[in-house]
Formats: C-alpha cells, sequence, structure tokens
C-alpha cells in the first residue's frame, strides 16, 4: 500500500469522524425545543432524529456539489498535496466542534468544517486557493458569507411572526389544551428539521470525500458521487445524531428562551422550511444559525416572553469567531504536514488530533450534561444545578 492510499485512507476516515461529529453537535438543531417542552423524551428524540437523518442524506446532493467544486480553487493541485489540504482542513473544522461543544455553545459546523479547508488552501496556494466570488453556482461570499449574514435574521423573523400569530389565534383556548396540541405538532415539526438537516449536513462530507477521491485519481469531477460515500455519510451523521449533544440541547432548549410547545412547532417548522429550501439550491447554510435564529424569534414574538440576551451575545462570539479560528487551525495543521512532508506529516497532525479530541472528551466529563439532567432549570450557566459541586470552575458555562 502507497503512501498516498494510506493518506487517502486516513482522510475519509477523519471526514466520516467529521460527520460524526457534525451529528452530535447539531442534534439540538432539531430536537432542543421538542426536548425542553417535553414533547419527546430525550432518548426518542435523538432516536428520531438519527433515523430521519439518515433518511434525508439521500435526497439531495446539490449541496455537496458546493463543497467538492464550488469554493477552492485548487485545479491546480493534486494527489498528496491536495490531500494534505483537505486533511487539514478537516481537523481544524472537527477541533473547533469538539470545543464549542465543549463549551456548551451551538456554532456551527458547516463553517467549522468550511474555515478549516479555506485555512489550508490559502496556507497552500495562497489567497488565489479559494473562490471568492463566483457566478450563483460558487463562492464563499454567494454561497457562505451571505446566508451566513441573512440566515438567523429571516429565520428569527419568520419565527417571530409565526409565534405572534400562534398566541393570537389561541388566545381564548384553554392553556393547558393549546400546549397538549402544539407538543404532538411538535413530533412532525421536530421530524421534519431532521430531515432537513440530513439532507443539508450530511452532504458537506460527502463534498470532502469526493474532492479526496478525485484528489486520488479514483474519480473525476464529471463523475457521480458515488453511492457507498452517501452510504457512509449518511450512516455517521445518523450515529452522532443518535449519541446526543446534550450539552448544546441544554443551551438551546433552556439557556436563550424559556420555550412552551407554541414556540417550539414555530421555530422548528421555521428552520425546517428554511434548511430545505437553502438545500435545493445547493446553499450550504449553517442549520445552527437558523435553528437559533428561530427560537430567538420565538421568543420576540411571544407576549412577555423573556431572552436571554447574554446567551446570545456568546453565541454571537462563537459565530463570527468561527471562520477565522478554524482557518487557523487548518492553516496551522498544513504548515506542520507540509513541513514535516508526505505521510509522517499526516500521522503527525493525526496525533495531535487524537491528543486534543481526548482531552477535551475527558473534560467534559467532570461536569456532565446527559438525560437526566439536560431539563433542568438555567441559572445562568451550562452546568445544570445538580452538577455544580462537581466541578471546581463551572467552566463551559
Amino acid at each position: 500500500m502507497t503512501a498516498e492510499i494510506i493518506v487517502l485512507t486516513i482522510v475519509i476516515v477523519t471526514a466520516l469522524a467529521f460527520d460524526f461529529t457534525n451529528g452530535f453537535h447539531d442534534t439540538a438543531n432539531a430536537m432542543a425545543t421538542s426536548i425542553a417542552t417535553g414533547a419527546l423524551g430525550p432518548r426518542v428524540a435523538v432516536g428520531l432524529s438519527a433515523v430521519l437523518n439518515l433518511v434525508g442524506a439521500f435526497l439531495s446532493v446539490e449541496v455537496a456539489k458546493t463543497v467538492s467544486g464550488g469554493l477552492l480553487n485548487i485545479s491546480s493541485v493534486h494527489g498528496m498535496a491536495l490531500l494534505q489540504i483537505v486533511f487539514a482542513g478537516l481537523v481544524g473544522g472537527i477541533l473547533w466542534n469538539l470545543l464549542t461543544w465543549l463549551l456548551g455553545l451551538p456554532s456551527s459546523s458547516t463553517h467549522a468544517l468550511f474555515g478549516g479547508l479555506i485555512g489550508a488552501a490559502i496556507a497552500a496556494l495562497g489567497a488565489g486557493g479559494v473562490i471568492w466570488t463566483g457566478d450563483k453556482s460558487t463562492g464563499l461570499i454567494n454561497k457562505i458569507i451571505v446566508p451566513a449574514l441573512l440566515a438567523p435574521f429571516v429565520a428569527a423573523l419568520v419565527a417571530a411572526l409565526g409565534t405572534f400569530v400562534i398566541y393570537r389565534l389561541t388566545r381564548g383556548s384553554a392553556e393547558n389544551k393549546v400546549k397538549s396540541g402544539f407538543r404532538w405538532g411538535q413530533i412532525g415539526s421536530a421530524s421534519l428539521v431532521s430531515l432537513a438537516h440530513g439532507t443539508n449536513d450530511a452532504q458537506k462530507t460527502m463534498g470532502v470525500i469526493f474532492m479526496a477521491l478525485v484528489a486520488h485519481g479514483t474519480y473525476t469531477n464529471a463523475d457521480d458521487i458515488p453511492i457507498w460515500v452517501k452510504i457512509c455519510c449518511a450512516v455517521a451523521i445518523a450515529a452522532g445524531t443518535y449519541l446526543g449533544g446534550w450539552r448544546i440541547i441544554r443551551t438551546l432548549g433552556k439557556g436563550l428562551v424559556e420555550i412552551d410547545p407554541p414556540q417550539g412547532f414555530a421555530a422548528e417548522s421555521s428552520s425546517a422550511a428554511i434548511i430545505l429550501t437553502s438545500a435545493q439550491f445547493g446553499l450550504p447554510l449553517s442549520t445552527t444559525h437558523t435553528a437559533t435564529g428561530s427560537i430567538l424569534g420565538t421568543g420576540l414574538g411571544k407576549p412577555g416572553a423573556e431572552v436571554r440576551w447574554g446567551v446570545m451575545g456568546r453565541m454571537v462570539v462563537a459565530w463570527v469567531l468561527t471562520l477565522p479560528l478554524a482557518a487557523l487551525t487548518g492553516a496551522l495543521c498544513w504548515g506542520i504536514a507540509h513541513l514535516i512532508g508526505g505521510l509522517g506529516g499526516v500521522l503527525f497532525d493525526l496525533a495531535i488530533l487524537i491528543g486534543l479530541s481526548t482531552y477535551m472528551y475527558l473534560r467534559a466529563r467532570r461536569n456532565p450534561v446527559h438525560t437526566d439532567n439536560v431539563n433542568e432549570d438555567w441559572e445562568g450557566g451550562l452546568t445544570p444545578p445538580s452538577n455544580l459541586a462537581d466541578t471546581a470552575t463551572g467552566a463551559a458555562a
């Protein structure tokens, strides 16, 4: 087995590892509100979401095409050199996903991945390694930046209007009947978000793996994405979803707004509509930005609701930092791999990834969030009250 084939295998496995982190990092986008309102039990919610993520991954490939050919100007680089760029970008994306999971911050897995890839491409090829602007099907600004800026505002507006209308229409009804009815409605709306998430997010990893296969010469850009890539990506994101990103589920479900079932239904319906629309146009939209904007909108649309703007501020800071810091990590990892060279450089980066990932996992175990405490009252931080004695610092709050 040649060094290039070994590196290709490492890239594919690492891409699937990113897909797995994408799954548990973004479970909250679909199920946080349903878990918070009691519409679904925690384990039932993540199980349902996992199945629908799996199904959604097969519904479209437009986003995968954007990722594999619409963001990076890499036509002049092939083989080991391109595999190093892709691998370094994946490391940047995974490490940012794990860090924000540890902190309980619902940042964008999409922007973490693209940030890592962009940083590695710039380090290797200069500013020309990125397609900054292009036609309607290409370009960082058209496909990533503009949707990132618009998505949370559009989602907040749609959810706020939906919430306002719901409470106006039901203001004369018995509160317990309204809540009970909308809990049933949430099962359908949350399911639709999960389906949309699989349609949008699993494709990003498909695009990255296909890019690596093209770099190796196994396929060309004119070929269709092979079915085995689709299956592997669908299974990886579904498995991650079933694991449940409880730290982020807690932040979105309890930290931003105290959510009632009508708000949950409005938030999920808004998110699903926006995400599915973006997938059809090949826009690799941040489902996190969309879901968070929708939840914020329900707080604005319900009379007397409380929005915790401090929590929202921390989320926005994470959103702003995601692309540049993931890009910096990707660039550093490419620099290390390039300096050492060949298979040895990739293995050194892999060791860094495994070491830092293990540290963050062990750090999270010091103040765990799980199915038994994910819905405890929010008292200023991620760590539920029952766990405050277990950590001296309250970090990740």
